[in-house]
């Protein structure tokens, strides 16, 4: 499936819930591609902390997952979904606690929880973390409790 094909399906897709897509853009970074969606009316995904935009991203990979073949070299590419820049102020944010959490960790020299949060979220703090050589990240728990644990791998 090309990112045309996939820019007509979004745009068919919240098309269907009423609320009409001003303009859909694409931006390709190095193993994700990102759909930037720009509506007038975007409460509807954005109302419980973005739950309707979790679940039109979920809805659009599965929908694509379904369509890939093996053979298309897509494996391992992110897809993106974000309405009038939700997700990219959300993903900054998540980075900053990240970091954040992460220099406490270095601080106490002990590991350190951060709060529960949704898989895409948890995935921006693993990538975030992956170059720190003194410093492991995993997720712990199960359903809506499961978190980031940063573990300090430095000499005590």
């Amino acid at each position: 499936m090309d990112k045309k094909e996939i820019q007509n399906l979004i745009k068919e897709l919240i098309g269907k819930t009423s609320v009409a897509v001003d303009e859909v853009t694409i931006m390709e970074e190095p193993k994700l591609i990102y759909f930037g969606v720009q509506v007038k009316e975007p409460h509807l995904f954005l109302n419980r902390e973005g739950e309707g935009l979790y679940a039109l991203n979920h809805i659009i990979r599965r929908m694509i997952e379904n369509k890939i073949t093996e053979n298309s070299g897509a494996e391992g590419i992110q897809i993106m979904i974000d309405i009038n820049g939700f997700q990219k102020k959300r993903m900054e944010s998540v980075r900053a606690i990240a970091h954040m959490m992460a220099e406490r960790a270095r601080y106490f020299k002990s590991s350190v929880e951060v709060d529960p949060m949704p898989p895409f979220e948890r995935r921006v703090i693993h990538e975030f973390l992956a170059d720190a050589e003194d410093l492991k990240t995993e997720s712990v728990g199960m359903g809506p409790s499961r978190r980031v644990v940063i573990r300090y791998l430095g000499s005590i």
